[in-house]
């Protein structure tokens, strides 16, 4: 029979104390997080964000928007708006496109045992070394090395062995200004995004390749029919994280084209964000852009998650749907 003492021991729940553990984590999001973003909806419906009285109600909106209800300026808010979320689009397309397929490629490629490839450690820590250096230090790198004049570097080799004549606008040029931010973004990125779809790989049942070694898949078979459906939830999880960082994309384009260049042919949403919280432009404009932004993001979140969804999640919600509805149907009957 337990003694007093045990059954006391026994009677304590230390539960309460893991909330101990992680209530830092909730204070700082809810400090550094989630108040910003209720701040942000807030200012949204006021003039200039600044004082509290000039309250607009939805005609920020309008004006971003529908391009009305601000007057003369509306339609210009507007274009602006609808160019910096365009050369965000582009530019994040343009690079994750890339940066998806040589990462995919190089993953399976570094999976695959029967390749057997020497130092891949080596080359995984170079592939993932630009992910760690700062977006500065890129920008005067690049900037440096695709330097307008025929003295820098590219422009004077391209020149050197007669592929040009006369210097490429690499940085103030429509699409070569595009294609520099595309450039630098995937190669920045490529090597975390190989890691993850590794990680991914690697945590398939290794079974299944080698049931289908045995029936004599090749390997072009074994990818489409095993790696890529077993992988979607990992494809899943880097399409939206890649989409979310796109949508935010500031330091390495406003680094490189300094203000989005001429007629802000590489401006995006967050550089036009940027000028109304340091205050060369409307705080409520801006709150109201990122709000529309946060809004593009989720809607973007949620059609990728219905379009990779896979069927065994498609079977499982139709089941729940059916036992709802059967469960509706029997109270009705009662």
């Amino acid at each position: 029979m337990a003694s007093a003492a045990q059954r006391r021991i026994r009677s304590i729940s230390y539960a309460k104390y893991g909330y101990f553990f992680i209530l830092p984590f909730f204070l700082v999001y809810c400090f550094f997080q989630l108040y910003p973003l209720f701040n942000t909806f807030y200012l949204s419906f006021f003039g200039n964000g600044k004082k509290f009285d000039d309250f607009v109600g939805l005609q920020n909106f309008q004006a971003l928007l529908f391009g009305t209800g601000m007057g003369r300026t509306s339609s210009a808010i507007h274009e602006t708006f609808i160019q910096t979320l365009g050369n965000t689009f582009i530019v994040w397309i343009g690079n994750f496109i890339p940066q998806i397929v040589l990462s995919l490629a190089l993953a399976v490629w570094f999976t695959d045992a029967k390749l057997k490839i020497k130092g891949k450690g080596f080359f995984k820590v170079v592939m993932y070394m630009p992910n760690i250096l700062t977006a500065a230090s890129i920008a005067a790198l690049y900037l440096s090395l695709f330097a307008e004049s025929k003295y820098g570097p590219v422009n004077n080799l391209l020149m050197s062995i007669g592929i040009i004549d006369n210097p490429i606008k690499f940085v103030t040029g429509v699409w070569q200004s595009r294609g520099m931010v595309m450039f630098i973004q995937c190669w920045m990125w490529f090597g975390n995004t190989m890691i993850m779809l590794m990680s991914g790989i690697m945590g398939l049942n290794p079974s299944l390749f080698e049931a289908a070694n045995i029936d004599g898949a090749s390997s072009g078979q074994v990818f489409r029919k095993i790696t890529l459906p077993l992988l979607s939830p990992m494809m899943l999880y880097t399409v939206v994280t890649s989409m979310i960082g796109g949508l935010q994309m500031f330091d390495i384009p406003n680094l490189l084209v300094k203000n989005g260049g001429p007629n802000e042919i590489a401006k995006t949403v967050v550089m036009d964000i940027s000028n109304g919280i340091s205050g060369s432009a409307d705080v409520g404009f801006a709150a109201t852009e990122s709000v529309v932004l946060f809004f593009v993001a989720g809607i973007i979140g949620i059609f990728l998650f219905k379009l990779m969804e896979s069927d065994d999640d498609k079977e499982a919600r139709a089941n729940k749907k059916a036992q709802k509805k059967a469960l509706k149907n029997a109270k009705k009957g009662a």
